[in-house]
């Protein structure tokens, strides 16, 4: 018995049932009973269908060994209402299949579920929003822009090292964002990001874009505790004070030697049947209705659990704010029952895990028509929650981060090089407008040299350089430019009058310093006789 693998997409509840039913008509084994001193040719008993078809449930990579008997009549039962099984008698419509020898068989024909019809969708990634979308009657050419001037010092501060040539660039001032535009922003890179992980060429036969509200989106990703947990601005969509009473009671079970613990036998099972009558009065699952198609998707990913995770997560993050909250709260509750083994039996007939699965999955996931296999679909993604419910409930990282950057870019002032991308993490149509092979040329030799040739003419003319400084600079521009450079001082002789030798002053004349200067003259005796 196989039961080949349905991956994410549209109407995947649909294809599973198609599927088995495929399967359990062309493989169930018939053969000959007797009932009531009569024989039936090619029919079974209702026994033999459970068994038959919970074996194959169990073993199918779409449900997995968590189904238990109790669902797989569940499911005999809708096949009988759909005309899938009949009994031996040709009655069928009602959901009266029990588990015991009673006898069916198949009718002649069984139609399968038709696909429902959808317009035409193109297909595509969702566009985001650009900062570029001007509003209703403004031109692209209004955008204002102010180019930038660099003077000599700037310039030579930035560029102390030759690093190449310097493109001239202007600064575009991006109109102001709204609060709507950001909210439109997240909306569209979360379905994105959800559409990427699924790999669906669109979301449409999925979820309906309209029913997705990016509020929710913003608040489940800030508005959170230190917990993790969703803090809720309305508080009377709280849960009641005595439902989450109950839910910390269970959670929070203390063991055997702490004297608080209830003193009558069963006080835990009244109060998680408190808690199972409540979420099972809710108007509508936490998943709601229009997200059943796009987390029933996300099942056919459990094979790749890290990715289904991170499906998941994004998921969660479009669920009203007062759903996401309940749900964290109840799965934390259950997975800490599971694990808690001081916690006496709830059930006598199912083990706690079991319990937790029946009771709380059709609260969390269930369709609006209740004729597919979402008994068997929800019981399998609470499996999955309980097992990774901190993961998943989790605001997932690499979105948020991704998204607050692209708002932050959008809302950032740009500096624009001529052929330079925008933006090089995500595309952006580009401000330049389009101009001819001729004009492109144009620009491509004489763009970058004449602000080159201003500043060096800048340099050549500013009186506060010393001689020397002037000169260090020269030669650091006829090293970075030589072109340049070349055509301002084509000669030697050019570049020699720019510096001008003054005249070397004349030496002094040399003046000997004698150490006993003449005396002056003294009158002696003479030496005659």
């Amino acid at each position: 018995m196989e039961h080949r693998l349905v991956g994410p997409g549209p109407y995947r509840a649909t294809k599973l049932w198609n599927e088995t039913v495929e399967l359990f008509r062309t493989r169930m084994p018939l053969r000959k009973h007797r009932c009531r001193f009569k024989s039936y040719e090619c029919c079974f008993t209702a026994a033999e269908a459970v068994d038959w078809l919970h074996e194959l449930l169990r073993h199918s990579q779409n449900f997995g060994p968590e189904v238990t008997r109790k669902q797989t009549v569940q499911l005999l039962k809708k096949f009988l209402k759909n005309h899938v099984i009949e009994d031996i008698k040709g009655k069928w419509g009602q959901e009266d299949f029990e588990d015991n020898r009673h006898l069916y068989r198949f009718p002649p024909s069984s139609p399968l579920k038709p696909y429902p019809k959808k317009p035409p969708y193109q297909r595509g990634v969702i566009k985001f929003p650009e900062w570029n979308d001007s509003p209703p009657g403004t031109l692209q050419e209004n955008i204002p822009v102010r180019p930038v001037v660099m003077n000599s010092e700037v310039w030579f501060k930035r560029h102390s090292i030759a690093i190449g040539e310097v493109p001239a660039c202007r600064l575009v001032h991006r109109r102001q964002l709204t609060e709507a535009h950001v909210e439109e922003i997240w909306k569209s890179m979360t379905l994105s990001y959800l559409q990427k992980i699924l790999g669906l060429d669109s979301l449409e036969e999925v979820l309906d874009f309209k029913l997705i509200n990016s509020k929710f989106i913003i608040h489940n990703v800030y508005s959170v505790s230190k917990q993790g947990v969703v803090i809720l601005d309305d508080k009377s969509k709280e849960l009641p004070h005595w439902v989450l009473s109950a839910m910390k009671c269970l959670a929070n079970w203390p063991n055997c030697s702490d004297l608080k613990q209830p003193m009558y036998l069963g006080f835990e099972k009244d109060v998680f049947k408190t808690i199972a009558d409540y979420y099972s009065h809710l108007k509508e699952p936490l998943l709601t209705f229009h997200l059943f198609d796009a987390f029933v998707s996300v099942l056919g990913l459990l094979q790749k659990e890290k990715v289904a995770v991170e499906a998941f997560q994004i998921c969660c993050l479009l669920l009203p704010p007062e759903n996401r909250r309940k749900l964290q709260l109840l799965m934390r509750m259950m997975a800490r029952i599971c694990l808690n083994k001081e916690m006496p039996p709830l059930c006598d007939g199912f083990g706690t895990r079991t319990l937790m699965v029946q009771t709380f999955s059709h609260c969390i996931l269930c369709s609006k028509d209740e004729v597919d296999l979402d008994e068997l679909l929800a019981a399998r993604l609470v499996t999955f929650l309980m097992d990774n419910y901190q993961e998943i409930l989790k605001v997932p990282l690499a979105l948020q981060t991704s998204i607050e950057e692209r708002v932050a870019h959008l809302r950032r002032v740009q500096i624009k090089y001529p052929g330079a991308d925008m933006d090089i993490t995500l595309s952006a149509p580009s401000f330049c407008r389009q101009i001819s092979p001729e004009e492109f040329e144009y620009q491509t030799t004489y763009g970058s040299q004449e602000p080159l040739a201003a500043l060096l003419e800048e340099v050549i003319t500013d009186t506060k350089l010393s001689s020397k400084d002037k000169k260090k600079k020269l030669k650091q521009f006829q090293k970075s430019y030589p072109e340049v450079y070349q055509e301002r001082f084509p000669t030697p002789e050019s570049e020699a009058l720019l510096f001008s030798e003054k005249p070397k002053p004349k030496p002094q004349l040399f003046t000997w310093v004698l150490k006993n200067p003449f005396q002056p003259f003294q009158r002696t005796r003479s030496f005659r006789m």
